[in-house]
């Protein structure tokens, strides 16, 4: 039985593949080079230029391809993907700057949701007809269908929306972890957060709101600030500010209403994550990710510490304790049932328009998440 999916040299999408083709021919090379060379050189003169020519290439490099389908062996799941996102992380792994990079050519796509088609007969755990994730990157999720060993899926309940279970393994989770493992958090306290309207902060908001837990939300200027503003707050956000808004007196004002942060969420670095320190309670956390150590006093005089978080990380640290991941998960799902926690901004892309679907992720100011649907 054959697949589709979309591809990029060295990679695969479907049972569809993302494939470099190798050997190169002499000619091949040159071309690469060229292209290579045509992307990045203008930086110097025009860097919005290169910006635009480093998406050309990254989205060249796909193609849609039908593969047939592995055959099924005892411990194997088949499997029809639902839906499945384009995550920042994703395009990472493409470009080569991802902590994880699979070996080529490989499947794209680390996240998604699927349908259980048959499994083989020592398949304890699932059954035709059971939604599952990927219990961990490097999947390929990317695909119309595959065959997996049981123990790369992970069971969802079926009575969740479709892309709330697709977008779950990721952002949630992160958002989740980043809320209950750094600070003692209780109803009243407050976090502050930078790029919150990114997928993990809008799971951020949703989930402290849920606990009682007030949220500053940091977020970049933009023309369509008000309605991004708007969103957010409808999410449950107390405070959504720009970068600027940080550096102001009227910061104080925010204050008088809710208590001062015990925990800041970093994804960005730089001024912007300078400017949350300040704001910071003594004794409380910065976590998440590449922020900044500076200023230096904020961390001698005021004992704020510094913890990178990643989710990839975490479910390697406690594969032995599926206990405490059937916890998370199905917290989480109890919130998505009670209305508590909803997908991220989506727009919904059929599997052949996936070209238009990589350059939307890829553009700045992206406040939707491109979800592929099979």
């Amino acid at each position: 039985m054959g697949t589709a999916g979309w591809v990029c040299p060295g990679w695969e999408m479907g049972q569809a593949v993302i494939e470099l083709p190798v050997p190169l021919s002499p000619w091949s090379v040159a071309w690469w080079c060229w292209v290579f060379w045509r992307s990045f050189s203008p930086a110097l003169q025009d860097p919005s230029q290169a910006c635009i020519n480093a998406l050309f290439l990254c989205v060249s490099l796909f193609r849609l391809k039908d593969l047939e389908v592995a055959e099924l062996r005892d411990s194997d799941v088949h499997v029809k993907m639902l839906a499945a996102p384009i995550n920042p992380a994703d395009i990472n792994m493409i470009q080569g700057t991802y902590a994880i990079l699979s070996p080529l050519p490989a499947v794209g796509g680390n996240e998604g949701v699927g349908e259980v088609l048959e499994v083989g007969r020592r398949v304890t755990a699932l059954k035709p007809g059971d939604w599952v994730i990927p219990a961990g990157a490097g999947v390929g999720t990317w695909r119309t269908q595959g065959v997996f060993p049981e123990e790369m899926l992970l069971k969802v309940p079926s009575d969740i929306p479709v892309l709330c279970a697709a977008t779950l393994s990721v952002n949630p989770c992160t958002a989740y972890r980043m809320l209950a493992d750094f600070e003692t958090l209780a109803p009243g306290d407050s976090v502050i957060q930078n790029a919150a309207n990114s997928g993990v902060g809008q799971a951020v908001i949703q989930i402290a709101k849920a606990s009682g837990i007030k949220t500053i939300n940091v977020v970049r200027d933009r023309p369509d600030l008000p309605k991004l503003v708007e969103r957010l707050m409808a999410l449950g956000a107390d405070h959504v500010i720009t970068e600027e808004m940080l550096r102001k007196p009227e910061m104080k004002d925010i204050f008088k209403s809710i208590p001062k942060p015990r925990l800041a969420l970093n994804c960005v670095g730089g001024k912007s994550t300078t400017e949350m320190l300040r704001h910071l309670q003594g004794r409380t956390g910065l976590t998440r990710g590449h922020g900044s150590l500076s200023p230096q006093s904020t961390f001698i005089f005021r004992d704020v510490r510094l913890r990178g978080f990643w989710m990839t990380q975490w479910k390697k640290d406690h594969a032995q304790d599926q206990e405490s991941l059937t916890n998370m998960m199905d917290a989480l799902c109890q919130l998505i049932r009670r209305g508590q926690l909803t997908a991220p901004a989506c727009t919904e892309v059929p599997l052949q328009d996936y070209k238009a679907a990589l350059e939307a992720t890829m553009k700045p100011f992206t406040s939707s998440k491109q979800i592929l649907l099979f």
